[in-house]
């Protein structure tokens, strides 16, 4: 087959558009200084960040300044969940919360319920749902374990309203 110089044309003429939308779509962005070429090329070569994924609720901006009501023991039993017209408190390290808008979660038949109305620090260093953890002596948990009851009370600190402290911790507890 021989090529004319018409055929050719026509053959360039056809391709000049498709060549023109191409650059559209694959050219880099115009740039206007060297500051925005280098963002440019950082672009290019640096990985976005991905945001980790979690389940857990986001530290709340809204909650009251700290209470130090005293509870007892025996007081803070009141607030389990069992009783739909008073709050659900939990404590942690004797620092008493109010889980109250999580009733689902610590109220009767939630998954968590375990803690409603005591000082359960054990079970949580522990990351245990056994009823004969969720009390509150801790003084035995080694130090990994008490890194996560640190954690626990950090979290719930960040999202629960404080109300007040526990007074009657039994001796082990209460030194620590």
């Amino acid at each position: 087959m021989e090529w004319t110089v018409s055929t050719l044309v026509s053959i360039l003429a056809a391709l000049i558009p498709v060549a023109a939308i191409a650059y559209q779509f694959y050219s880099p962005p115009a740039v206007t200084s060297i500051d925005e070429a280098n963002a440019e090329a950082d672009k290019e070569t640096e990985p976005e960040e991905e945001k980790p994924k979690t389940i857990m609720q986001a530290a709340r901006t809204d909650l009251d300044p700290p209470k130090d009501d005293p509870f007892t023991m025996e007081q803070l039993k009141e607030f389990d969940g069992s009783n739909a017209d008073k709050p659900i408190y939990v404590a942690i390290k004797g620092t008493v919360f109010d889980v109250s808008h999580k009733k689902e979660t610590y109220g009767p038949g939630g998954s968590y319920n375990l803690f409603a109305g005591k000082d359960a620090s054990k079970a949580l260093g522990k990351s245990s749902l056994k009823e004969e953890d969720a009390s509150s002596d801790y003084s035995s948990l080694p130090p990994n374990e008490l890194k996560v009851l640190n954690d626990w009370h950090e979290f719930f600190a960040k999202r629960y309203n404080i109300v007040g402290r526990v007074i009657d911790l039994p001796p082990p507890a209460s030194n620590l």
